[in-house]
């Protein structure tokens, strides 16, 4: 296959430890390429996703409206990603604009406030009715418990699970899944996988979304969604370890138009 050849030889090439997954959903193509699919990588902020997943179950099953409000209170603020941080204790947002910050900005305040709006419980078995059976939530962001020494930790297998049942719309129901998926589509950091998509100045450019989440720390790079493109859907999860930051942006980026270079391939050929 194609795609397989070209993904495999981007990662080949790529710097550090790579797991990655590319699957075409809703076809009976079964278009799939896997790389160490099992392989554990320290979360970092792809665990939002299925904390917003986590937000969205607690809400259907009654235990609160996403048009409900909460305070930002003091000591909810930590640093690192985000804009709430910096604002004003006393601040009422909605619980879905704090998963639309969590997700399009990686604000780490709104994701801790959410953590302690839905509990661990609820995260895990969101987790597993995910298939993320690998992976484990075990902490907040930016926040270092002396009783708790675990990382989150997600494999590229489960995240790509995650991703299936997002754009099948098989999680909770077509309406959360969409809803999810359009807060994803707000992304503002779109510096790995969109970062070498096309514009419309290409000559074979093909109109394209690619909701997605990033997570980084140093000497790790992930990116992870779904590329819609020529009336077809590929997830794509794509995770590091031992990398720089330039060269893992990159390979990402590299990764990201492979996928629509072969989603095209339908139209050009």
């Amino acid at each position: 296959m194609e795609l397989e050849k070209r993904l495999s030889a981007i990662i080949g090439q790529a710097e550090g430890t790579w797991g990655v997954v590319v699957e075409e959903q809703g076809s009976a193509k079964e278009t799939r390429f896997e790389h160490v699919p099992d392989e554990l990588f320290i979360a970092e902020s792809v665990i939002k996703v299925p904390i917003m997943a986590a937000v969205f179950a607690a809400s259907e099953q009654g235990h609160f409206r996403l048009d409900d409000q909460l305070v930002l209170r003091q000591e909810d603020l930590v640093g690192g990603s985000g804009i709430l941080y910096a604002l004003s204790p006393g601040l009422r947002l909605t619980i879905r604009d704090l998963v639309t910050l969590m997700i399009i900005q990686s604000d780490n305040t709104a994701t801790n406030m959410l953590i302690d709006l839905v509990g661990k419980d609820q995260i895990d078995q969101t987790m597993i009715d995910l298939g993320m059976h690998q992976s484990c939530y075990s902490r907040k962001l930016m926040i270092y418990p002396l009783d708790i020494t675990e990382n989150n930790k997600i494999t590229a297998g489960d995240v790509a699970s995650m991703l299936g049942h997002l754009a099948t719309g098989s999680f909770l129901s077509q309406r959360a899944c969409k809803e999810m998926i359009a807060i994803m589509k707000k992304q503002q950091v779109r510096n790995g996988l969109p970062s070498q998509l096309p514009n419309e100045e290409e000559s074979n450019y093909h109109g394209w979304e690619l909701p997605c989440k990033s997570g980084w720390d140093t000497g790790r790079q992930h990116d992870v969604g779904l590329l819609y493109t020529n009336n077809r859907c590929f997830s794509i999860t794509a995770l590091s370890k031992d990398v720089t930051a330039q060269s893992a942006l990159n390979t990402l980026g590299l990764l990201g138009r492979a996928v629509y270079d072969y989603a095209i391939l339908a139209v050009d050929n």
